[in-house]
């Protein structure tokens, strides 16, 4: 299910902004089903299942294909069955739009 995050891209982030206020975050993150903000508002995490390996290194490769399309580049664990994503803006050591948005289109190819 596509949200107005998903159809946006990211914009490269030059650094020199400060991270996104709690409220403007938590704004976000409504459009961002099954996110948490973690690490003090900081990061955003999500936790994906899968019944094995091979498909939880086929979403993450359709993971790194959105990452390498936006520019934007998360952390992920991945193993038998499962790949963990965390989400920040390094240049600002917290959150920005941009997190929100990749992790709207991560949501949309979750299988």
């Amino acid at each position: 299910m596509a949200t107005d995050l998903s159809a946006k891209n990211c914009v490269p982030c030059k650094g020199g902004i400060p991270p996104l206020e709690l409220s403007e975050a938590e704004a976000l993150l409504a459009q961002a089903p099954e996110w948490e903000m973690v690490a003090g508002a900081t990061r955003l995490h999500r936790s994906f299942k899968f019944k094995n390996f091979q498909t939880a290194m086929d979403f993450v490769q359709k993971v790194g294909a959105i990452a390498e399309q936006e520019d934007h580049h998360p952390d992920i664990e991945f193993g038998w069955g499962y790949a963990n994503i965390l989400i920040f803006t390094h240049k600002i050591d917290g959150l920005h739009e941009n997190d929100f948005i990749l992790a709207a289109k991560i949501n949309d190819i979750a299988i």
